[in-house]
């Protein structure tokens, strides 16, 4: 006779957090997002230290997730008449307030990811 194996009970306020963790992973989970917010997070940064900063991230794919991270309302995008034009992008106070939490998630993943 196989062993049962005792399944703990879930409740509601858990699985709320499961689809809430589900819908942030989808999100932040996509390659590049969580970088570029992080790299936002010490303040405002052109679109040219941005790409050198992150590294081998395309130009076109960099311009796309800004896109995105603005559409979400994570981040800004502010463009200062030249000449030379210049953009910069900046966390808003949405972008801000996930700040604590990209922090202790790179914190657990130094210490239990190798």
């Amino acid at each position: 006779m196989a062993a049962t194996r005792k399944v703990p009970k879930v409740s509601e306020a858990c699985l709320r957090g499961d689809e809430s963790l589900a819908r942030a992973f989808t999100f932040l989970g996509k390659r590049w997002n969580a970088v570029i917010l992080a790299v936002l997070g010490a303040g405002p940064t052109g679109f040219r230290d941005l790409s050198r900063t992150i590294g081998r991230i395309s130009d076109s794919v960099l311009s796309d997730r800004l896109a995105e991270l603005a559409g979400a309302g994570l981040i800004t995008r502010a463009v200062e008449q030249g000449p030379p034009v210049s953009v910069s992008y900046e966390l808003t106070s949405t972008g801000q307030a996930l700040m604590p939490a990209l922090e202790q998630i790179a914190q657990w993943s130094g210490k239990h990811l190798s």
